[in-house]
């Protein structure tokens, strides 16, 4: 799952438009928000890609923002109550 408050903070350090971004990944707007939201999954490709706009080089740092388990409650609540396992 990806940390949405981390991955919206190094956004706003990048100083790049979520637009733009969104552009880049070849996303719309909508797009981008439902995967920041962990409504969608980011595709390997797009996770690189976005890590390449963000500079993001820790491999570390990229496990923490898009493979983490420990993300709000209301996610954590979504998927432990979700059935889908």
């Amino acid at each position: 799952m990806t940390d949405t408050i981390r991955l919206n903070e190094e956004i706003r350090q990048s100083g790049l438009k979520k637009s733009w971004i969104a552009s880049e990944l070849g996303l719309s707007s909508y797009g981008l928000l439902r995967k920041m939201k962990n409504q969608n999954q980011f595709k390997a490709g797009e996770i690189k890609r976005l890590c390449q706009l963000l500079r993001i080089t820790s491999l570390k740092k990229m496990g923490e923002i898009f493979f983490t388990e420990d993300v709000d409650d209301m996610t954590t609540y979504e998927r432990e109550g979700g059935g889908g396992r």
